[in-house]
């Protein structure tokens, strides 16, 4: 006996029965969205990997990779840059590199120091109660310095009334003096405008010249110097102020207001520094104390001069003095282009000046707005009442 029944389920059975078990779809039914979705070009994205876990101390994870060129590329070997260094390290086949000297270390730390970006404008002004110590000189070629070590713009501006020489330190561009400026200052809208009226060096610092007349020159008032500054700080990073040796002039207070920092000058001779010593004397009784004690003095023209013992004067106590009286001391050196008093290059100076020159200008930057001290544990780095000579 067959364990089938003998005649099956009828079609109406089987298509009922497949009905009821939902087994195909309507073709009207809507298609849903995903099925004819376009395939992204890609490919479909595969989905994101989980974040990492984190190890129980809570530390951060790792930084993206640094792209600069220096971790890119490396930082390439230069080696040593003169001297027996520079001869052992190409003599080696660029095996054995012993480094710079200390010296170049250090004049790398001080122009460095010296190209400390800037904010605005900042005003040096340079004074003297004796004339002939040099004043108009290291005007000359410490604003020379900055123009050189720095790429934005110096200019010094001649404010002695009696004939200042500050314009015959630069190769003559122009006859237009303060003077024209002024009387031109309201055309004046772009640095080219501005520009017309001052002299360039090689070095870069430009040069606004008084008026060669003293009788016109003496009518320079303190407004006159405040509107010669709102001219020039709109376009220059650094304004240094060749001041004249009376510190009563009409335009005197107006410097003085206006200085970040003054330069105070002295020569090595005994009068130079009384008159330099007068010179703060005369600050401080006038209310100038903070003045005073940001003021660099600069000893101008240290040479050894031979003769009798007791005849040189004893600089280590003029630097004694100046010290405990202003936040810094400098020396400059003799130097026989400087001597000559006609237009400053720096080439023609002595290596000696030079890095005097350039140790000035690393020590009066420590006084812009924000200035740190690059390199400062390198040798030679300038610090505040240090006093290198």
């Amino acid at each position: 006996m067959s364990e089938f029944p003998a005649s099956g389920p009828s079609g109406s059975e089987l298509s009922g029965g497949f009905r009821a078990q939902q087994r195909f779809t309507d073709p009207m039914a809507p298609v849903p969205a995903e099925w004819t979705a376009p395939t992204p070009p890609q490919g479909v994205p595969a989905p994101p990997a989980p974040a990492p876990e984190l190890p129980e101390t809570g530390a951060d994870p790792a930084p993206f990779l640094d792209l600069s060129t220096v971790a890119l590329l490396g930082k390439g070997r230069r080696g040593p840059s003169a001297g027996w260094r520079k001869w052992l390290y190409v003599a080696s086949g660029r095996l054995i590199d012993p480094g710079e000297s200390p010296k170049v270390l250090r004049h790398d730390t001080l122009l460095a120091q010296a190209q400390t970006p800037l904010r605005g404008c900042y005003r040096i002004a340079v004074l003297s109660q004796k004339g002939g110590v040099g004043k108009t000189t290291i005007t000359a070629s410490l604003g020379a310095t900055f123009a050189a070590a720095r790429g934005d713009r110096v200019v010094a501006v001649d404010a002695n009334p009696d004939r200042g020489t500050l314009n015959q330190k630069v190769p003559l561009q122009t006859p237009a003096t303060v003077r024209h400026l002024l009387r031109d200052a309201e055309g004046i809208h772009a640095y080219s405008d501005v520009r017309r009226y001052t002299s360039q060096g090689p070095s870069r610092l430009e040069v606004l010249a008084s008026e060669s007349d003293p009788a016109v020159s003496e009518a320079f008032s303190s407004q006159d110097y405040h509107d010669t500054l709102e001219v020039l700080e709109r376009f220059y990073s650094l304004v240094l102020t060749d001041c004249g040796t009376g510190m009563l002039h009409s335009a005197m207070t107006a410097v003085l207001d206006r200085a970040d920092v003054l330069l105070v000058i002295s020569s090595g001779s005994v009068d130079g520094a009384r008159s330099a010593a007068a010179t703060l004397d005369w600050l401080d009784a006038h209310g100038r104390e903070d003045l005073v004690r940001n003021a660099i003095a600069v000893v101008n023209g240290v040479r050894g001069r031979p003769g009798r013992r007791g005849a040189t004067v004893d600089l280590d106590k003029v630097v004694d003095h100046f010290s405990r009286r202003c936040r810094s001391v400098r020396q400059v050196p003799f130097d026989a282009h400087l001597e000559e008093g006609a237009e400053i290059s720096l080439d023609r100076l002595k290596p000696d000046t030079r890095d005097a020159l350039l140790d000035l200008a690393a020590t009066v930057a420590q006084g812009f707005p924000g200035a740190g001290f690059p390199g400062a544990g390198l040798p030679g780095a300038g610090r505040p009442h240090d006093t290198a000579g």
